[in-house]
């Protein structure tokens, strides 16, 4: 796939912590319930966002890697387990939209642009903050890390999303906040936008890729009268 053609998509995939949503709070919230069963001081949430990003067994050895302290494979899924139970009793409690997003979302989908989900976020985990949140209705496909073999900056999981909107190469770009999501996208060969909130301001890009909000996606719509055009020649 060409990563710089073409400039009008009939589908766009999202990142979802970071790119859409603020769910810092609620991560933070589970990771010091899990800290506090192990007699650990708790986390301020700006110093557990800094892991966000790469999956929650990434996020827990990560974090706990900084502190001095590595568990076997064993101990750490045993952690991890901890971790996503305490997420999943209280997942979208603190949890909010980045500005605009919420109502940009809604005018892409009205504009008949197709709306996918890529997430490092388990996949029932991700499900559930989607209903939580309402973005269900929107969201053709999500895929969290779980629902797939390998997760970003894994292309696969990317194409994975893609391939179950039959979507076909250079009709849909994808869009998030962090150096993760830019590798994912440069290596499944598709184009990248980056939000400026979440990790966006860090992620080194074309000026061209930088979005102010969601809405400027829509200059990128497949038109109704292309649409027509295509199946005229068809």
């Amino acid at each position: 796939m060409n990563q710089h053609a073409p400039t009008a998509y009939e589908a766009l995939i999202f990142d979802l912590d970071g790119t859409l949503i603020d769910s810092a709070p609620d991560i933070a919230a589970a990771v010091n319930a899990y800290l506090a069963e192990q007699g650990r001081a708790a986390l301020e949430v700006e110093y557990v966002e800094r892991f966000i990003g790469n999956g929650p067994r990434r996020l827990i050895d990560d974090i706990l890697i900084e502190q001095g302290v590595t568990l076997s494979a064993s101990a750490l899924d045993a952690a991890v387990e901890r971790y996503i139970g305490h997420y999943r009793r209280n997942p979208a409690s603190h949890t909010r939209f980045f500005p605009h997003v919420r109502e940009d979302l809604t005018k892409l989908h009205a504009a008949g642009i197709r709306l996918g989900i890529c997430t490092n976020k388990p996949h029932a985990l991700t499900r559930q903050i989607l209903d939580l949140l309402e973005l269900s209705p929107l969201v053709e496909v999500a895929l969290g890390a779980d629902a797939v073999p390998a997760c970003k900056p894994d292309p696969g999981h990317l194409l994975a999303v893609a391939a179950h909107m039959a979507l076909a190469d250079g009709a849909w770009a994808y869009i998030g906040d962090t150096a993760v999501d830019q590798a994912t996208a440069a290596a499944a060969g598709v184009p990248f936008f980056v939000v400026p909130w979440g990790g966006g301001s860090e992620v080194r890009v074309e000026q061209a890729q930088r979005l102010h909000r969601l809405e400027d996606l829509l200059s990128y719509r497949i038109s109704p009268l292309a649409k027509a055009d295509d199946k005229g020649q068809s």
